[in-house]
């Protein structure tokens, strides 16, 4: 199983970046997916999740409205587009595999390497 994240970089406040996650190894488009993060010094924090057929989508509080999940079965790949970043979304991105729900999951069977994001002026 391999999930690899690109995308991330050095943004300014309400810039935009595009997270991508390839994802192999797995029935890609059988399977609930995440995105999570984890800032410095703090736990990993769930930010979105999406259904198998991409149709569903939940948010964290704390990024609804300005980031959006998708996902290209046909290309198994899982996107993050997140726009009007904060120096609070500065983070370290991970797509995940949630094991039971793809609403606030606890519990994953896989996570990729991540992608760091700096948002900074």
């Amino acid at each position: 199983v391999q999930l690899v994240e690109s995308g991330g970089g050095l943004v300014q406040p309400g810039g935009s970046l595009r997270l991508s996650c390839a994802a192999s190894g797995f029935i890609f488009n059988d399977s609930i997916m995440s995105w999570v993060r984890q800032a410095p010094g703090k736990g990993l924090e769930w930010v979105s999740g999406i259904n198998a057929y991409g149709t569903f989508a939940t948010y964290a509080d704390s990024v609804r409205g300005r980031f959006t999940i998708s996902r290209d079965n046909a290309k198994n790949t899982l996107y993050l587009q997140m726009n009007n970043l904060q120096p609070e979304d500065t983070a370290v991105y991970y797509c995940a595999k949630p094991r039971y729900t793809y609403v606030k999951p606890s519990t994953y069977d896989y996570q990729g390497q991540g992608t760091r994001v700096t948002v900074s002026s």
